[in-house]
């Protein structure tokens, strides 16, 4: 499967065409409020297909704090030195100029009864459907020593932007020789590659600045994402650099102290110089304010993206448990497709397709060595499930390798330029 930035955005314009069929207003009012909180690939997404494709007839309203929306996907080939920051910072003027009404404000409050939103300004805005997009937040006490009030020493990185430029800064700035530590996530997490993606690129720097410097990955997952071609990878280019710690010799019980710069693998205590702690991960704090979480994650209906606890609240992404997809920036934005089509089928009387997802994560190990996995996805009744996958094999050859990291450039001006109609 390839895609370029043409492709993708012809793969948005099918769908925009589904969204755009003829449709009957339903009898007896308005088309209705929508309301969208968390501005990334998801609700970004849902909130300009909304406002677009129905010509006005819903009124579609983001709540999105930030002014400027970070890409976690990409980020960490801005630490890697591949990227400016500059260039995975979007802004919302393409939504607004669509019809969307951005609000940037936090979201604090959800009524499911009265079927209002408060904002941290003391706004209280009425919708008709709501549609929660808020990504990630991280669970207290995930790894012992840590918590948020750490993540200046112990950055996580997982929700780009500062953190991103505070992690290369630190990588950039170890003494020579030095050790790079590293606390993987369980399961499920935000981008399955990410965190071997990232080794990747924090080892492609060390190689470059400090050859002499260690990496040490203390997992508690027995197997990761794309393992065998990451694996590869590290011992092709970075010569021993990496050395990766599974739950059998205690990746799984870490602990870590901000103060002292020490990580504890089952109780052997090593000092280093960057720490990055990835927690355990949870869907973003506003879905257990609204009451749709079951544990960490909102359980959705896969044909609709629709809670299984309130017919008129949809969850998108990464905080959602819909069943096969990855939490990933493409899963995101096609859940959000769909998730609009439905929205504005409940709402105008449109025709509702048939549920159809999908999804590719690419990942760079080294200059112009990209691999990538992938699939398609269809709803059943119990969960969104996985029709056919794909992935890179190990052993292929330069120029194929070189060909799929070029894809994933067309990629993300794609998906952007989808997300934002910019």
């Amino acid at each position: 499967m390839t895609l370029n930035r043409r492709a993708f955005i012809g793969t948005g314009a099918a769908a925009a065409a589904l969204l755009s069929a003829p449709h009957v207003r339903a009898q007896g009012g308005g088309a209705g409020k929508v309301i969208v909180i968390g501005g990334g690939a998801g609700g970004a997404t849902a909130a300009r297909y909304l406002a677009k494709d129905s010509n006005g007839e819903i009124d579609v309203t983001l709540i999105e704090p930030t002014r400027a929306y970070y890409t976690c996907f990409f980020s960490n080939l801005y630490i890697g030195g591949f990227r400016e920051i500059s260039s995975l910072g979007h802004s919302y003027g393409g939504l607004a100029k669509a019809g969307v009404n951005v609000v940037h404000d936090w979201a604090v409050g959800v009524d499911r009864d009265a079927k209002t939103v408060t904002l941290a300004g003391g706004a209280v805005l009425p919708y008709d459907k709501l549609i929660l997009s808020p990504g990630i937040d991280f669970v207290d006490g995930a790894v012992p020593g840590w918590d948020v009030s750490k993540q200046n020493k112990m950055p996580h990185a997982y929700k780009a932007g500062s953190q991103s430029e505070l992690l290369k800064a630190q990588v950039e700035a170890m003494p020579e020789g030095g050790t790079y530590a590293m606390v993987a996530p369980p399961n499920p997490f935000r981008c399955p590659p990410g965190p071997y993606e990232r080794i990747s690129m924090v080892a492609h720097v060390l190689k470059e600045k400090n050859p002499t410097a260690k990496i040490i990955i203390a997992d508690p997952k027995p197997n990761f994402s794309k393992q065998a071609l990451f694996e590869e990878g590290w011992g092709k280019h970075y010569n021993g650099m990496v050395s990766w710690v599974g739950p059998d010799f205690g990746g799984g019980n870490v602990e870590v102290n901000a103060d002292e710069m020490t990580v504890s693998i089952d109780g052997e205590v090593t000092k280093v110089d960057v720490c990055n702690v990835i927690p355990a991960m949870k869907a973003g704090r506003i879905c257990e304010i609204a009451g749709v979480n079951e544990g960490n994650w909102a359980p959705v209906i896969g044909h609709t993206m629709q809670s299984r606890m309130d017919e008129n609240v949809y969850v998108l992404g990464d905080a959602s448990n819909q069943g096969d997809m990855p939490k990933s920036g493409f899963s995101a934005n096609s859940q959000a497709k769909v998730c609009a089509m439905a929205v504005r089928g409940a709402l105008t009387g449109s025709k509702v397709f048939p549920a159809k997802f999908s999804n590719t994560c690419w990942s760079l190990i080294e200059t112009d060595d990209g691999v990538k996995v992938g699939a398609t996805y269809e709803a059943t009744d119990e969960k969104i499930v996985s029709v056919d996958g794909f992935v890179s094999q190990t052993g292929e050859d330069a120029a194929l390798r070189k060909a799929t990291y070029e894809e994933s450039i067309g990629w993300y001006a794609g998906i952007t330029a989808d997300m934002f109609g910019s």
